[in-house]
Parts: structure tokens; sequence; C-alpha cells
């Protein structure tokens, strides 16, 4: 399995990796490719436009190696997903769309913690497409900038502990999306202290592309 970061932060890439590892388990290897150029932090609608032909080569280039059973994009907005789906001859699985399917299933009103604000409009437009819309509670978003928060573990706990107890009691969500790759490992520190399931994108990629048959 080849877990793609389409931002160019080599320690977000491992970070990621070592989730990707732990929910697949050793039977499944995963190697971990970081994108060759692009922000270090998909923040806003832009972002993620250039990040699309960069996951996509990068994709390309994993498949091609012979030793790739399935890739997964590993930032919530799915950048260059379709393109890859489309290409790839290997399963393909975003982390946001594995996500938000997983957080809505058998009917789950759900909400979504995150600290992108730039790109609340376009995580509402993705629930949207998806058909989730009559299940979606809303997004709630911590305060301080995305690069504040990741820069300080201890306040990006904080803030999203309250945007999760935000989405749970007062907007009714019984299910809470973590939403970026980025967050992931906030999200495992998270989880035995929240009122409500939360769902975070990476394993819950690992979980759709394992139940995926092979690409004919």
């Amino acid at each position: 399995m080849v877990l793609i970061n389409p931002n160019t932060s080599t320690a977000t890439t491992a970070m990621m990796t070592s989730l990707a590892r732990r929910a697949l388990g050793p039977a499944r290897p995963v190697r971990g490719v970081t994108v060759r150029r692009g922000p270090a932090m998909l923040t806003d609608p832009a972002a993620l436009r250039a990040a699309a032909p960069e996951v996509l080569a990068a994709g390309l280039r994993a498949a091609a190696g012979g030793d790739c059973a399935g890739l997964l994009v590993a930032a919530f907005g799915d950048p260059g997903l379709d393109l890859l789906r489309a290409a790839a001859p290997v399963p393909v699985v975003g982390i946001g769309e594995a996500a938000l399917l997983e957080a809505a299933a058998h009917g789950t009103p759900f909400g979504i913690a995150t600290t992108t604000p730039l790109l609340a409009d376009a995580i509402t437009e993705r629930v949207t497409a998806l058909g989730l819309a009559g299940r979606y509670t809303g997004l709630r978003l911590t305060t301080g900038s995305p690069e504040r928060l990741s820069a300080d573990p201890a306040l990006l706990l904080d803030r999203l502990e309250r945007a999760v107890r935000a989405c749970a009691e007062r907007d009714g969500a019984r299910a809470v999306v973590i939403g970026g790759g980025p967050l992931g490992e906030a999200a495992e520190r998270l989880r035995p202290h929240t009122p409500v399931r939360l769902v975070a994108p990476i394993p819950a990629a690992c979980r759709a592309i394992t139940g995926m048959p092979p690409r004919p």
C-alpha cells in the first residue's frame, strides 16, 4: 500500500504512514510518499487545486513500481482523487471521502471538526457531492491559525476537543470526523476524551481500501 501525502512536509508523511501501518497491520506493508512540489500545508482551495496534479504524478509513479496494492490520498480535501482513480491500475481511496462515508453510515448524524476555515465551503460541497447533506449537522472550526495549532500539540488538542464537543452538544452529531490527515495523531489522543464516536480519516481509509476488490 502507498500513502501519498499531498503536502510537502516529510514529517507529516512519516506520521500519517505510521498511523496507516498501525491500522493495516504487518500483513499489509505501507510506504509513504511525499509530493515533490507544493505547500507544506493545504489550508485553502488554491492549495488543494495545486496539489491535484502532484498527487496524480506521485500515484502513477508508485503504481508503476509494481509493488503497490492500493493508493491512499492522505489529505482531507482528496486532491487529485478522481484523476488518480481514473488512471491508476490499483484501488484508490481518499481519506476525506472514506471518513465522511463511514461517519454517515446507517443514517448517523455527523459533524466535522477541523482547523482550516478557508476550506469550510469546499468541505460542505464535498459532503453534498457525496449525497450526505441530510445527515450532516455542520462544521465546527478551531480558533487560531492552522499553522499556530500545528506547532503547539497541546493547544491543538484543546481546541479540537472543544470543536468536537460543540458538534455533539450544540449540533446533535453522534459521530464527528476529524477533518485532516495531519490531525490523525491528535484524533487518536482525543478518542478516549470525547462524548461521541470520532472518525479519523486515515484509519477510515485503511478500512475502506481493504474492503475493495483489485482493479481488473
